[in-house]
């Protein structure tokens, strides 16, 4: 039979469960759901699991899919399940049911809630893999050869249900695939992701560092300054673009305008606030409210719309500090965040353009479209079931002529709108969700947002909230480990460098520098007394693009000696052919 990865993986974590049982008797088990590329469980053994152990659970795996049980499910009310797990002394089982027998309901995490029957909450379902009982609503393999190819990866703690008041337990890790090349492959992915990271290559090339004054926030170094620069050029030409009007509104507001919006009611424990003058203050964690205020000021007519508006301001969000990481999730951060205010009539043609504007800035960094999602009308929404019909059909429709592979995502659209999400596929095949296209009908009628229509008439309008690289740090987190760290000539923070052979050239190959700097160039001279071997290897290790030897040749002429990152061999050019190359080759980002 051939079984979901999402059933393999399930199965995989019962298989650990299993051989845990056998190495640590004593051993009990909080949730063991799946997780991209495989699952985990959290037990508790009383310390803390070692590689050692690691290594041992994994072989006892093995011994039990060459055993071959078989998956075996069976149903018992909530009580019988109650004394079976509390006879295994398996507490955390116990208080799951008891929780859920007290409430009537699964008032629990998504994870935990996977043990029980979502159908019937008043049934426990359990599974017999040989001696292993658990409580799970399946489904699973049918005996555990089945289960594919798994690999045990890492071991963390996490506290029982999430909180800290609560037990710390041990959350093993491990990845399961349909087969063993699959795994591997995997595996191939995951060693040069590692290599890649951009928390170590960021602090190692001089882009960004943290400081523990300021938790969450990065601290640009100049030569990451460069690079963000960059990327804040390309926003306003290509993710902006023709047609867009940037404006820039205040950081704090009033406690009013996100009552308004909405998001003080559902979104102010993710924000930083504060009282000024006795009154409740924020700082904005996004733009759209500032936009809908902007709009709001004068009285627009059909002719001006779509109104298109862009604001690159820093944006904060008080993210809680257990999931703070390098660039990838900040408390400060910048965003080519735009709004666009249409009449229902043109949806479908601005979100067209706005997918090929899409594709367009990808294709930039060589980074394809893998696929999109459209989310769709969820249970609970606001506004006309026909409304939401026809915003969901124009999204499909302009999604079909887009090319872009799709699949729908039912009930997953935010309570205001529909949804697009796209995903893209970096050099070594990992898929990061960046671009999101949002219809959003709630907010402009939270702010009485009007225009005039062609007969007279005042209609709301509908706003497309759209972001193509989303937060600009982890765009760029992404960019430095889909290049490891090298980045394209445009892009490089430091574009050529000038390698003097001895001393006796320093002084040329500092006004070399200069004339290139005064052509748009970042450049750098190596003044090290070291040899130019070891200074090629130098620029090479800080991944500098094009690198210029310079010696009594160059120093005597207009003949340079070139050599480009990656690249064993060097080349002689003239000055201005050398110069000609690289303006076209930064000026069309090549």
């Amino acid at each position: 039979m051939d079984f979901s990865i999402e059933t393999r993986r399930h199965s995989a974590a019962h298989i650990m469960a299993a051989a845990i049982q056998r190495l640590f008797p004593d051993a009990k088990f909080g949730v063991g759901p799946t997780v991209e590329h495989g699952f985990y469980y959290d037990i508790d053994i009383g310390r803390t699991v070692t590689p050692e152990d690691l290594e041992a659970i994994e072989k006892e795996m093995k011994r039990i899919v060459v055993e071959n049980p078989e998956f075996t499910r069976e149903e018992m009310s909530l009580d019988e399940a109650i004394v079976l797990f509390g006879s295994l002394g398996q507490s955390y089982k116990v208080e799951l049911l008891k929780d859920l027998n007290k409430r009537g309901t699964t008032k629990i995490s998504a994870e935990e809630a996977g043990d029980l029957d979502p159908g019937n909450p008043t049934v426990a379902s359990v599974y017999r893999t040989g001696s292993f009982v658990d409580l799970c609503r399946g489904p699973h393999v049918g005996r555990a050869s089945e289960v594919g190819a798994f690999r045990l990866t890492k071991v963390a703690g996490a506290y029982w249900r999430g909180k800290a008041e609560n037990p710390q337990m041990q959350r093993i890790y491990g990845w399961c695939f349909a087969t063993q090349a699959e795994l591997e492959e995997h595996a191939r992915m995951m060693e040069e992701a590692e290599k890649r990271d951009h928390r170590v290559l960021g602090p190692a090339l001089g882009l960004f560092t943290f400081h523990p004054y300021a938790p969450g926030i990065p601290f640009y170094l100049p030569k990451g300054m460069a690079v963000r620069n960059e990327l804040m050029t390309f926003v306003r030409e290509m993710s902006y673009g023709e047609g867009y009007q940037e404006v820039q509104t205040p950081q704090i507001f009033d406690a009013d305008l996100w009552k308004t919006s909405g998001h003080w009611e559902h979104y102010r424990g993710d924000m930083f606030t504060m009282t000024v003058d006795d009154r409740d203050m924020a700082v904005k964690p996004m733009n759209c409210p500032a936009h809908m205020l902007l709009f709001k000021m004068g009285l627009h007519s059909y002719r001006e719309l779509p109104l298109r508006m862009a604001e690159t301001t820093t944006l904060h969000r008080n993210e809680l500090s257990g999931t703070l990481g390098g660039l990838t999730r900040v408390r400060a951060f910048g965003q080519d965040d735009t709004h666009i205010f249409a009449r229902p009539s043109q949806v479908q043609g601005e979100v067209v353009a706005l997918l090929e504007r899409v594709r367009k800035v990808y294709e930039t960094f060589r980074l394809p479209i893998a696929e999109a999602v459209l989310s769709t009308r969820p249970e609970k929404f606001l506004g006309e079931k026909e409304t939401w019909d026809k915003a969901e059909e124009d999204l499909r429709l302009a999604l079909v002529a887009s090319g872009i592979p799709f699949g729908v995502n039912e009930g997953d659209g935010a309570f205001y709108g529909p949804k697009i999400d796209i995903r893209v596929k970096d050099v070594i095949g990992r898929k990061w969700q960046l671009a999101t296209v949002q219809l959003d009908f709630q907010m402009p009628q939270r702010f009485e947002l009007e225009y005039v229509e062609e007969d007279g008439s005042r209609k709301t309008p509908v706003v497309i909230h759209r972001a193509i690289l989303g937060s600009i740090e982890r765009f760029l987190s992404i960019l430095i480990e889909h290049y490891a760290g090298a980045f394209p000539l445009w892009l490089a923070p430091e574009q050529v460098r000038v390698l003097p052979v001895a001393d006796r050239h320093a002084e040329f190959a500092a006004s070399l520098a200069s004339e290139l700097r005064a052509k748009g160039l970042r450049v750098d001279v190596d003044v090290t007394t070291e040899s130019v071997g070891k200074k090629v290897r130098n620029a090479e290790h800080a991944k500098v693009p094009v690198m210029l030897v310079v010696g009594d040749k160059e120093a005597s002429g207009d003949v340079f000696t070139v050599r480009r990152y990656g690249q064993k061999d060097q080349s002689s050019m003239g000055k201005e052919e050398f110069l000609g190359a690289l303006k076209t080759e930064i000026e069309n980002r090549e």
